[in-house]
C-alpha cells in the first residue's frame, strides 16, 4: 500500500515519526507532508525530501493517511478548522495526542472520519517505541493494518481496546521514566562499587537492553530469566531479597498505580 502520509505538528513527536519513516525506509520522503507554523525547523526534513508548509490544508489535501500530533489544548481549533477538507471514505486519522478521546475526535469533525489513537512514547525518536493503538468498528482493516505497519517500523505496536489508552500512558509512556530511574539507581550503585560514571552508565544501560531483549526475543516470563541467574545462596538472591524487603516490586507497583489515578481524575 503506497500511500502519502501528512503530519500535522512539526515538533518533537512529529519529526521523530516523519525521520523513522524515512530511516526505516517504509515510505518516500517525497511521500511525507509536515507542518508547522515556523518552517525554519523543518528544513532538514526537507533536504531530505520532505514536503514542509505552514498550512494545515494543504496537509489534509495532500494525504491519505493524516497524522495529528499537535499540544492537546490546539486539537479543537485545528480539528474545527480542517472539518472541511476531510475526505470521510478515503482518509483516515492517525491522533498521537495525549488524552484526546475517538470521541472528542469525531465531535469536532463528524461521525464519518476514519480515527484511529496511537500512544508512541519517546523512544520512537530511535524507532524503538513502544506504541498501543486503538481504533472503531469503522476503520477499514487496510488502514488499520497500514497503520500498525507505520507503527511496527517505529519499534512495536499493538491494537488494545481504547479505554485502556489511560493505562498504555503510563506501562508504555510513564514507563519510560520508571526504566530510566531504575537504571540511573544501578549507575549510583555501581559507582559506589568501584565503577567511573560513564562504564556503570554503559554496563547499566546494556544490562537492562539485553534483559528486555530476552523477554522480547525468548517471549518468556522474567521469572523464568531470574531462575537462570539465581543460584542457591548466591550473590543475586541475596540482592534480589534485600531489594523486595526494602519494597521494590511493591514501590513500582504502588508508583503505576499512582500515575494511573493521576490521569483518572484529571
Amino acid at each position: 500500500m503506497n500511500k502519502k502520509i501528512a503530519i500535522i505538528g512539526g515538533g518533537n513527536l512529529g519529526t521523530a515519526i516523519a525521520e523513522g519513516l524515512i530511516q526505516s525506509g517504509f515510505v518516500s520522503p517525497k511521500h511525507i507532508l509536515i507542518t508547522k507554523r515556523s518552517i525554519s525547523t523543518l528544513h532538514e526534513l526537507e533536504r531530505k525530501g520532505v514536503l514542509v508548509s505552514d498550512k494545515n490544508e494543504e496537509a489534509v489535501r495532500y494525504a491519505d493517511l493524516v497524522i495529528l500530533a499537535v499540544k492537546p489544548y490546539q486539537v479543537k481549533d485545528i480539528l474545527v478548522a480542517l472539518k472541511g477538507e476531510f475526505r470521510k471514505e478515503h482518509q483516515v486519522l492517525v491522533s498521537v495526542v495525549t488524552g484526546i478521546s475517538i470521541d472528542h475526535i469525531t465531535e469536532y469533525l463528524g461521525n464519518g472520519i476514519q480515527v484511529v489513537r496511537a500512544m508512541p512514547n519517546t523512544a520512537i525518536a530511535i524507532q524503538e517505541s513502544m506504541t498501543c493503538i486503538a481504533a472503531r468498528n469503522n476503520v477499514s482493516e487496510e488502514y488499520l493494518q497500514y497503520v500498525m505497519d507505520i507503527f511496527n517500523q517505529l519499534g512495536k505496536a499493538v491494537r488494545i481496546d481504547e479505554k485502556l489508552m489511560d493505562a498504555a500512558t503510563v506501562l508504555g509512556a510513564c514507563g519510560t521514566a520508571f526504566a530510566m530511574r531504575y537504571i540511573r539507581a544501578n549507575i549510583q550503585g555501581g559507582i559506589e562499587i568501584g565503577f567511573d560514571a560513564a562504564t556503570a552508565n554503559l554496563i547499566a544501560a546494556q544490562t537492562v537492553k539485553g534483559a528486555a531483549e530476552l523477554l522480547l526475543r525468548r517471549g518468556s516470563h522474567p521469572e523464568q530469566e531470574i531462575d537462570k541467574v539465581t543460584t542457591p545462596k548466591g550473590c543475586t538472591i541475596a540482592g534480589l531479597n534485600e531489594m523486595e524487603h526494602r519494597g521494590f516490586s511493591s514501590s513500582l507497583i504502588k508508583g503505576l498505580v499512582a500515575s494511573y489515578d493521576k490521569i483518572a481524575k484529571d
